[in-house]
């Protein structure tokens, strides 16, 4: 295959007088034969085109040079270079079965190298990218060439460490916590990628606990790694923004309002100026704000209470809800405009218990923070550690306030360890702990109620549930048996000629193996 060299007359370096031109020198190159030399020149330099032209002829006979008139203007005018180079290859009839072709870097101005490079890359110009190599920096008299194929799949070093720069960038989406779980996996992946190319807004959506917070301040990072960013990070948690305040505390106020001095703030958006604003909990943005929200996304710019003049402020927006964006939308939690500006990137976080494989390297990493908050070193006894784990792992433990559940767990067994040791008669009564606390959390309000008095409260039948939590609620809102019995019985008791509502009671209870004491001791 032929090979084919489109470069620059180079104005200075291809002169006679110099000792080392390298048009000329890469014409005769071993191993690197050239049939032909598209040279592009100005016009006011046509003698020195021509004369290179000759000498390249008596160096390497077997090569065809071909003279390119290309008038610039100004040869440092990015859009003029661009628009020329982009014309020629428009016109160009590049014949890739036939020929090979390489664009020359060496020659010509910065402007042109760039041009040269961005058409190459965009495939304007199928063109390998070729940099001439003078004889001072090489062993040999005639210099060298170095041909840069930009399939940079083909540079192993270079495709390494830009692997290694994506791993540490996901890990630290990750907490640098060895992840095994791949979908988990695959949405931190898209997550980095989104964050290091787009400023768009990002909608976090997860269970409570599953660490959408932790996660907006880790996009922050990236995002100032990579320079999307300089501004701080202000973090907003939505259910706070209610009544008259919600307003002046997002966009900001003016001393008019009130009228006096200090009543003058500057608001969350303005203050994110330049940075992000996470605001957790969005749905609990009243509806006005959300409308306002969406205004200043879009534009950048805002009025802050009491202004008539708009102000700017650019900031990347993260978002974080624990409702599905179907119930979002069902439920009219946020309006229909903001949500779907919200959904052009939307991140389900998995809730912990999905991701058993993950458990091992979370259960570490929130016992090296437990560590670090007690200033103590906490040991973990091999059974004890297995019994965690397997109850961890396990498809009945729910751990629905995910990593919190798990964090509040870690720390309980490291404060309570004895002589820095976590053992399995711990871990028993820590598991023991979750599950009653589970199961309370899981209840309606009245099984919650009957759960916390009565042995087997799955055994009294619905019809009596609502009526025997109702009691219990009275028992342990008054001060004595009889003063329970006569709210209870308030009405009944007048048509009876017998008024001893404590006894009515106590029977009442006896029937559900229940007591005064045990009742009202229970609450």
């Amino acid at each position: 295959m032929r090979n084919v060299v489109i470069g620059f007359l180079g104005t200075s370096l291809d002169q006679t007088r110099r000792s080392w031109r390298p048009s000329l020198q890469l014409c005769s190159q071993p191993g690197f034969p050239l049939a032909r030399f598209e040279l592009l020149y100005d016009p006011q330099y046509e003698k020195l085109a021509r004369s290179l032209t000759q000498d390249i002829k008596a160096e390497s006979p077997d090569t065809e040079t071909l003279l390119v008139e290309l008038p610039l203007e100004n040869p440092w005018d990015f859009q003029e270079v661009y628009g020329k180079l982009y014309d020629f290859a428009e016109n160009y009839g590049f014949d890739e079965d036939r020929e090979r072709y390489h664009v020359h870097l060496t020659t010509g101005t910065h402007v042109a190298q760039i041009c040269w490079f961005l058409l190459s890359e965009s495939r304007h110009i199928p063109a390998a990218l070729l940099q001439s190599v003078p004889p001072y920096k090489t062993d040999t008299e005639r210099g060298r060439i170095d041909i840069i194929d930009l399939d940079l799949a083909r540079y192993n070093a270079l495709q390494h460490r830009f692997e290694a720069t994506a791993r540490v960038y996901s890990g630290r989406l990750r907490g640098n916590i060895d992840t095994k779980n791949p979908p988990f996996l695959s949405l931190i992946d898209r997550m980095e990628q989104v964050a290091s190319l787009s400023d768009e807004p990002i909608l976090l959506v997860g269970e409570t606990g599953t660490g959408k917070t932790t996660l907006a301040t880790r996009l922050h990072e990236l995002k100032l790694q990579r320079r999307r960013l300089k501004g701080r990070l202000v973090t907003v948690n939505c259910a706070g923004l209610q009544g008259p305040h919600a307003l002046a505390s997002l966009f900001g106020q003016r001393r008019n309002v009130a009228g006096l001095a200090g009543t003058e703030r500057a608001g969350f958006i303005s203050e994110a100026n330049g940075g992000m604003l996470f605001l957790d909990n969005i749905d609990c943005l009243p509806q006005a704000e959300q409308g306002l929200l969406l205004d200043a996304v879009e534009s950048g710019t805002f009025y802050p209470l009491g202004s008539d003049t708009a102000l700017s402020s650019r900031f990347h927006l993260v978002a974080a809800t624990r409702h599905p964006v179907a119930e979002l939308a069902r439920n009219q939690l946020l309006r229909p405009d903001l949500l779907t500006r919200l959904m052009l990137w939307v991140f389900p976080l998995p809730a912990l218990r999905s991701r058993p494989e993950d458990m091992e390297a979370e259960i570490a990493h929130e016992l090296e923070k437990a560590e670090k908050r007690l200033s103590l070193k906490i040991g973990l006894n091999k059974d004890a550690q297995g019994r965690y784990l397997r109850f961890a792992r396990d498809a009945g433990s729910l751990w629905p306030g995910n990593y919190r559940d798990l964090g509040a767990s870690i720390t309980r067994l490291c404060t309570l360890a004895e002589r820095g040791r976590i053992t399995l008669p711990m871990v028993d009564t820590e598991i023991a702990l979750l599950q009653e606390q589970w199961y309370t959390l899981a209840l309606e309000p009245d099984q919650a109620v009957l759960a916390s008095c009565c042995e087997a409260p799955e055994t009294i039948d619905p019809f009596d549930r609502a009526q025997l939590a109702s009691v219990i609620r009275t028992c342990r809102s008054s001060a004595s048996l009889s003063a329970a019995g006569r709210q209870l019985f308030a009405v009944s008791r007048q048509s009876k000629t017998s008024q001893n509502d404590s006894d009515r009671l106590r029977k009442y209870l006896a029937r559900f193996d229940l007591d005064w004491e045990r009742v009202t001791k229970s609450g």
